[in-house]
């Protein structure tokens, strides 16, 4: 395959995951995708009510399934990064056991 048919398929790769993370965010609405911290919260007052954070959040994010997202695209670059990685030792690996 060429360069140039490889590098817009990767592009029109990217895009389908983008739409497919984003589309439920906009199809689905009054969804309730809240996490841990929610629940957290609320046992948290349940069993101390008087309980007063330590700190507060610097920006209130619009919504539960906004921060999965966050999260979501936050995994994703991690696993991308640690790929990355790997792959780029094992190609140096490759390289030197060809090169000797």
């Amino acid at each position: 395959m060429k360069q140039s048919k490889k590098g817009l398929s990767n592009w029109l790769l990217l895009l389908g995951v983008v739409v497919l993370a984003v589309a439920p965010l906009v199809l689905i609405k009054g969804s309730d995708f809240s996490g841990a911290d929610g629940h957290a919260e609320n046992a948290i007052k349940e069993i101390q009510p008087e309980y007063k954070p330590w700190f507060n959040s610097l920006i209130e994010l619009p919504g539960g399934e906004v921060e999965s997202l966050l999260f979501s695209v936050q995994a994703a670059a991690g696993a991308g990064v640690i790929g990355y990685v790997i792959g780029l030792y094992k190609g140096r690996s490759q390289h030197q056991r060809n090169k000797e």
